[in-house]
């Protein structure tokens, strides 16, 4: 928005922003496949093979103590017939709204493609070697960062952080097997899951898996 056109709001201003520039691919719900993860794959191969980036980045959304809603970035760890995971550490604000409402939900948003996938559902943690083997496999700076159980807390002294941190990149180096036992790898198991195509039409397609006790069942919601 330029300083030199202080008449035009904001509001006017985002409007004017293009979206759905495309080309856009194309997306055919009767073709769809039965499960849910097959087509979320197939998406997320095209979103790879496209050079989009950060393609497994995700919004996990939680509830607080309060009932108020907390929203911030992920990488999408795995997905399968569990379902999602992701990781972080118990004493994290999402480790502490997990263990109150341990329910969630994620959003993946591939701009390039117009399209989102929206899933909903419980969330459990790992076993102890699920979290074990996440945790390993992390980089060294981000296991220090982990053990140091300080995420998210004020920063009243950098050099102390910097310091801490030095240390606990200490102890990795001395023993490369050492797990925070906090580290928690979680899986949502979907409830339901929705993918979004755009159009630059707005005529956008939408299909929804609703899970069943006979499996999953599909439908086609108004744009």
């Amino acid at each position: 928005m330029s300083e030199a056109d202080p008449g035009r709001t904001v509001g006017g201003w985002l409007r004017g922003i293009e979206v759905f520039a495309g080309p856009l691919p194309e997306f055919l719900p009767e073709r769809a496949p039965d499960d849910p993860v097959r087509l979320f794959l197939s998406w997320l191969s095209d979103a790879v093979s496209d050079g989009l980036r950060d393609p497994h980045a995700m919004t996990l959304s939680t509830v607080d103590e309060a009932g108020d809603p907390d929203a911030r970035v992920l990488i999408l760890k795995g997905v399968g017939a569990s379902g999602w995971q992701f990781a972080g550490h118990a004493s994290s604000p999402k480790g502490h709204q997990l263990a109150v409402h341990p329910r969630a939900a994620l959003t993946f948003y591939w701009p390039e493609h117009g399209r989102q996938v929206r899933l909903r559902g419980p969330v459990t943690p790992g076993s102890a070697q699920d979290n074990a083997d996440d945790f390993l496999a992390r980089s060294a700076t981000a296991r220090a960062e982990a053990l140091l159980g300080r995420q998210s807390q004020y920063v009243t002294d950098t050099d102390e952080r910097d310091q801490a941190l030095e240390k606990a990149l200490a102890l990795v180096g001395k023993d490369p097997s050492l797990v925070d036992p906090a580290w928690t790898l979680y899986t949502l198991a979907p409830a339901v899951v929705e993918f979004w195509q755009a159009a630059a039409s707005r005529a956008h397609t939408r299909l929804r898996y609703e899970r069943t006790a006979h499996g999953w069942e599909r439908f086609r919601l108004w744009s």
